[in-house]
């Protein structure tokens, strides 16, 4: 087995002073081992004296991690492994060969206990022929694979009995497979508590039944066509991006049956025609997360805040309402989507998150907060594009100040008492909308501003000394930089 570099003359180590490294416990170097976080350098270990390397303490690691090695060399390793268990095999590789994979799977399978991670970094364009085949792991409690958008195979018998949490992301669906859904059954992975399946190509559908199922997680399944959903202890389920390009858009449909969820986030269109959101029995639900667009730019964009509008209006109470409110790159032209908008159910928090596109914001904010003035407390974020940068002035005939009587119109938001704000760079937009919270909170008790993180020095301190002037004496004001 060759994990390492040629490896140099062994010594004795007995002429040379004395070799307390070697008269540790066996038990004692292993976590020493462990601790490199990579396996060909613990195998490199060896070299250090004759009696290191006989007792070969690197095939004795309950952890193998693999960084850019080729899958033949961590099959090697894993053959020569002699530990009686794995906790953890975490591969990080740009080998794209499919058949090398599926060689060295049944061997982590075959003895791991804990966590298995596979990601391939490989180009997302280049074409690969055959499929990773990915074998049973009956005893693995945690499986997050990665591979690149190669083709993935599920196994068509076997039980997954101790498997807790499952990850598969940027993946191809095997060709003429389609039965993700039986592989997740209560039959198959009877101890699966968590699922997140994220951009997965030719998944046009999908069907899940599991009873002890209780966070799930789908998103950018873009040509999704169907999807079910029965999970009677499910309490988190998350459905992004997902439908935008199923095969047949009138054949889409979504039955989802979840009476103890607590938590759904749903940035997707909601046609109740052909979407089932059982939501007479999602008594339970606290938390509640959906997107607004505020111009109307592009085709969709109104019928989309229709529908989310019409899913609002189900709720009476909903403690935590995660409000994505997105302008659009350009000149906002088209029509301003937010007039018809309801009263907000009774809210507790209100989190809002806002891409701006540095577009004016507050007259979309004011009439989001006119709408749910039962709130306590606001949590407010300014999406930051990738590069802080300078803003890009609106061009004249832009509407993104509307409603304009914003900056002027009274708001009692007599039941605000804490606003943080995140991502504070110091626009002028930033800026007009704190000073104008401070006025519409009469019962703030504190405020906390958190500065982006590539904010200027000079910028921050310029806020520092600005931000509080607008303040009252008896609010409690916390000015931070970002925290990683």
């Amino acid at each position: 087995m060759d994990l390492s570099v040629e490896q140099p003359k062994l010594s004795d180590a007995d002429g040379g002073g004395e070799d307390r490294l070697s008269a540790l416990p066996d038990d004692v170097l292993i976590h020493i081992l462990v601790l490199l976080d990579d396996a060909a350098e613990a195998a490199r270990t060896s070299i250090l004296t004759r009696r290191w390397h006989r007792r070969r303490l690197w095939a004795l690691l309950p952890e193998l991690n693999f960084i850019f090695i080729e899958h033949h060399r961590i099959g090697a390793a894993l053959a020569a492994h002699e530990a009686p268990g794995l906790s953890l095999v975490f591969a990080l590789t740009e080998d794209a060969s499919p058949e090398s994979a599926s060689a060295w799977l049944p061997m982590a399978a075959r003895d791991l206990y804990g966590k298995i991670y596979l990601e391939v970094v490989r180009p997302e364009a280049e074409e690969r022929g055959g499929d990773i085949h990915l074998p049973c792991f009956d005893k693995a409690s945690c499986i997050m694979l990665k591979p690149g958008f190669l083709r993935l195979s599920l196994p068509p018998s076997g039980v997954f009995a101790r498997l807790k949490d499952l990850w598969l992301v940027d993946f191809q669906v095997a060709h003429g497979q389609c039965g993700l859904g039986d592989l997740l059954s209560s039959q198959r992975c009877p101890s699966l508590q968590s699922l997140v399946v994220r951009d997965a190509r030719g998944l046009d559908s999908f069907h899940i039944r599991h009873d002890s199922l209780l966070d799930m997680e789908l998103s950018d399944l873009h040509r999704l066509q169907q999807l079910t959903v029965v999970a009677p202890a499910l309490q988190r389920l998350k459905v992004c991006g997902c439908f935008t390009n199923p095969p047949n858009r009138d054949m889409s449909a979504a039955n989802i049956s979840a009476p103890q969820l607590t938590k759904l986030e749903w940035t997707n269109d909601y046609d109740p025609s052909s979407i089932q959101l059982d939501i007479k029995r999602m008594t339970l639900l606290e938390r509640l997360n959906i997107q607004l667009f505020i111009q109307g730019g592009l085709e969709g964009d109104s019928q989309h805040n229709h529908y989310c509008m019409m899913l609002l209006r189900h709720f009476g109470r909903i403690h935590t309402l995660d409000l994505l409110i997105t302008y659009p790159p350009e000149i906002c032209t088209g029509p301003y989507l937010m007039e018809h908008m309801p009263r907000l159910p009774n809210i507790t928090l209100l989190a809002l998150c806002v891409t701006a596109y540095g577009h004016s914001f507050g007259g979309s904010t004011f009439d989001v907060l006119r709408r749910c003035t039962s709130a306590k407390k606001l949590d407010l974020y300014f999406l930051p594009e990738r590069q802080l940068g300078e803003q890009t002035p609106c061009p004249s005939g832009c509407f993104c100040d509307e409603p304009p009587s914003w900056r002027t119109e009274e708001l009692a938001l007599n039941c605000l008492e804490e606003i943080e704000i995140h991502h504070v760079r110091g626009t002028e937009h930033e800026v007009a909308l704190v000073q104008r919270l401070f006025h519409w909170a009469t019962a703030l008790k504190r405020m906390k501003i958190v500065f982006h993180e590539l904010i200027t020095e000079s910028k921050a301190n310029e806020l520092c000394q600005l931000l509080p002037s607008f303040s009252r004496p008896d609010i409690c004001m916390d000015i931070s930089m970002f925290v990683p």
